[in-house]
């Protein structure tokens, strides 16, 4: 493609508590939340929208969904499931997941892979901390 830039700079999550897990997701990383908006007229204040700068340019987007329903992993058959996944790198798994678990999320029972750690965020999406 030419005379068109295009820079992918924002992945939006949807969520029933987006300003939840923008906090979860802030502890995890180690950054503040940047933007945290409080619900519209009439939402439940569950809802809002907030955002995560990542600090290398990429910013993590939480909306709220009014009918969220946490996806199946691995996937099943006529149950919701993740269409994407927040992969993350660290030095240390063993240190990662035990943060990430000090910060609410949950381990997989199922681990394809011995140098990958799948873990669910307290909304149910599933991430991966990888090597």
């Amino acid at each position: 493609m030419t005379g068109t830039r295009l820079t992918l700079t924002s992945i939006t999550v949807t969520a029933p508590d987006p300003r939840l897990l923008a906090d979860f997701y802030a502890r995890l990383l180690g950054v503040p939340v940047a933007v945290s908006e409080p619900p519209r007229p009439g939402e439940p204040d569950s809802a809002g929208w907030a955002q995560v700068r990542t600090g290398d340019g990429l910013t993590l987007n939480f909306e709220y969904e009014a009918h969220w329903q946490a996806p199946v992993w691995p996937a099943q058959d006529d149950r919701p499931h993740a269409t994407q996944h927040l992969d993350i790198h660290v030095d240390d798994l063993d240190t990662a997941v035990a943060h990430a678990a000090e910060q609410g999320a949950r381990l997989a029972d199922f681990q394809p892979q011995a140098d990958v750690r799948v873990l669910f965020d307290p909304a149910g999406h599933p991430f991966c901390l990888f090597l």
